[in-house]
C-alpha cells in the first residue's frame, strides 16, 4: 500500500486496540469493585490521554518504522518488547515504596498484569491484522518496490526466481546489473527481465529507473565489488540487501530480514536506533524553535549591523546538497561582500579572506552567521548535528576523487558536527579528505551520546571564538 496510507492505518488500528484494552481493563476492575469511575465522558478523556502517550512511545521505539517484508513473528517480538517495557515504566512511576514494600502486593496493583495482557492481546491483533492486509495487497502486485539485482549469472537468476515465488516480499525486479564492467548488455534478458548495465554505471541506472532497492547477488570472486557498488550508490535513497554468505564483509552494519524462510541481510545506513533518531529530530525542533524565538531581538540587531556595514541583503542563500543527494537552499547571515563569487566562481573561504566584511569576521568567529540555518532544521532539510552540507559543484568533484565521500549524504547535514569542531572550515582538498575521516567516524558511531559530545564541544568553540 502507499507509504503515506500505511503510516496512518497502523497507528489508527493501534489507537483503537489501545482503547479497547483500556475499556476492557476498566470494566474488569469495576466488576470486581476496584474502579470507582463510571462516567463515560471522563473515561473517554482519560483513555485518549493515556493512549496518545502510548502512540508516542510506540513511535519513538520504532514500531512504525520501515516494514516491507516483515514477518509476523518479528512483529510479535517487537510488540511484546515495547508493550512490556511501557507497562514496566508505568509500574515504576506509580510505585509507592512505603505501602508496596511494607505489605504483600495489593489486588489493585496486581491488575497491572491484567492491563499488560490485554494490551498485548489487542495490540498484537492490530499488528497481525495490518501485516495480513499488507501481505495480501503485496501478493497482488500492489505497492512493490522497484528493485535491481547486482549480478548476472546463475546465482542472480536463482535469486530472481525465488523472489518471484513470494510476491509478498514486495520486490519488483526491473533489471540486472552485471559485475563485469566490460560485459555486453545489449538485448540480454532473463525471464523477460533485462540486463540494464554494469556496476560502473549503476548510479545513472538508479537515477533513471527510480530504483528503491538494490540486492547484491555476487559470486565469490566478485565480492570485492560490494564496497565499490555501495560507494557508487551512496547519495541515492535506496536500500541495500545482500545474500547471507557475504555477511562477513559488512559485519556490524547488518540486520537479518526473513520471510517465508527467505533470508536477506539489510545493510544499514546508520547505527542510530529508530527511537534515537526520533529523539534527535525532536531535540532539533525544540532547540531550533528556542534559538530563533528567544533571541529574536538579537537577530534583528545583527541584521541591522549587516545592512549598515555593507551593501546587499541580510541573508545569504545558496543551494546545497542534502540527505540522499537532494538539493535545498541554505540560509546564513551574509558575512561576505555582495557577489563575492561573481569573478572567480565557487571557492573556499580562506583565513584573512578579503571578501569577508568587518561585521562578517565577528559573525564567523562567534558562529552567528550559521543561526538562520535553524530554519533549515525546522524544515527537515538539516539537523543541528551532522556532516556539513556542500555545494553540488564540490560534491561532484569530491565523489570522483575521494572514496566513500557520498556516504555523508545518507544522513541529514548539520549546522555543526564532529568534523566541523575538529577541522573548522574547508580550505583545501587535503583538508576535505581529513574532514571526511571525521565524518565517517561520526556516521559509524552515531548516537545521542555522540551528539551530546559534539554539542558540548560546539559550545566550547563558540565561547572561545574559534570560528573562522
Amino acid at each position: 500500500m502507499p507509504k503515506s496510507i500505511g503510516k496512518i492505518i497502523l497507528p489508527t488500528l493501534d489507537f483503537l486496540a489501545l482503547n479497547v484494552a483500556f475499556f476492557c481493563w476498566a470494566w474488569l476492575r469495576s466488576e470486581l469493585g476496584f474502579f470507582a469511575e463510571t462516567n463515560l465522558g471522563i473515561l473517554l478523556l482519560l483513555s485518549t490521554m493515556v493512549n496518545a502517550i502510548w502512540l508516542l512511545f510506540f513511535t519513538f521505539l520504532g514500531l512504525y518504522g520501515p516494514s516491507y517484508a516483515k514477518s509476523r513473528v518479528d512483529e510479535l517480538i517487537s510488540v511484546f518488547k515495547i508493550v512490556s517495557s511501557g507497562v514496566i515504566i508505568i509500574f515504576l512511576l506509580t510505585f509507592e515504596s512505603e505501602s508496596d514494600l511494607a505489605s504483600p502486593p495489593k489486588m489493585s496493583r496486581m491488575f497491572m498484569v491484567n492491563y499488560w495482557m490485554l494490551l498485548l492481546f489487542f495490540v498484537t491483533l492490530s499488528h497481525i491484522t495490518y501485516r495480513t492486509l499488507q501481505k495480501a495487497i503485496l501478493s497482488r502486485g500492489i505497492g512493490h518496490r522497484r528493485t535491481l539485482i547486482v549480478g548476472w549469472g546463475k546465482r542472480s537468476w536463482q535469486l530472481a526466481d525465488q523472489i518471484h515465488k513470494f510476491p509478498a516480499l514486495g520486490y519488483n525486479i526491473i533489471g540486472f546489473i552485471s559485475e563485469n564492467k566490460h560485459a555486453n548488455n545489449k538485448d540480454k534478458t532473463y525471464q523477460g527481465i533485462p540486463l540494464l548495465g554494469t556496476v560502473d554505471t549503476i548510479d545513472s541506472t538508479i537515477r533513471e529507473s527510480k530504483v528503491q532497492e538494490v540486492i547484491l547477488a555476487l559470486k565469490g570472486n566478485a565480492r570485492e565489488k560490494v564496497m565499490e557498488v555501495m560507494d557508487l550508490c551512496n547519495g541515492y535513497p535506496v536500500n541495500f540487501k545482500i545474500v547471507p554468505d557475504l555477511y562477513d564483509i559488512v559485519v556490524g552494519q547488518t540486520r537479518t530480514n526473513q520471510i517465508y524462510g527467505f533470508p536477506l541481510i539489510a545493510i544499514q545506513a546508520t547505527v542510530m536506533t529508530p527511537w534515537e533518531q526520533r529523539i534527535k529530530r525532536l531535540l532539533d525542533l525544540l532547540l531550533s524553535s528556542f534559538i530563533i524565538i528567544a533571541f529574536m531581538p538579537l537577530w534583528v540587531l545583527v541584521g541591522l549591523a549587516i545592512k549598515i556595514n555593507s551593501n546587499g541583503p541580510v541573508f545569504y542563500k545558496q543551494e546545497r546538497v542534502g540527505k540522499d543527494g537532494r538539493d535545498f537552499i541554505i540560509y546564513k547571515f551574509r558575512s561576505m561582500v555582495q557577489y563575492a563569487e561573481s569573478k572567480n566562481g565557487p571557492q573556499w573561504a580562506q583565513k584573512s579572506d578579503p571578501r569577508i566584511t568587518s561585521i562578517g569576521k565577528w559573525l564567523r568567529k562567534l558562529r552567528i552567521d550559521e543561526v538562520p540555518q535553524f530554519i533549515n532544521v525546522l524544515k527537515g532539510e538539516m539537523s543541528f548535528i551532522g556532516p556539513r552540507p556542500e555545494r553540488r559543484f564540490f560534491v561532484e568533484k569530491f565523489q570522483k576523487e575521494i572514496p566513500f565521500y557520498t556516504r555523508r549524504l545518507r544522513v541529514r547535514p548539520g549546522i555543526t558536527g564532529w568534523a566541523q569542531i575538529k577541522c573548522g572550515y574547508d580550505e583545501s582538498f587535503e583538508n576535505v579528505k581529513t574532514k571526511l575521516q571525521y565524518d565517517l567516524f561520526y556516521l559509524e558511531n552515531m548516537s545521542l551520546r555522540m551528539d551530546l559530545k559534539v554539542f558540548v564541544n560546539t559550545i566550547y568553540v563558540v565561547l572561545l571564538g574559534k570560528g573562522q
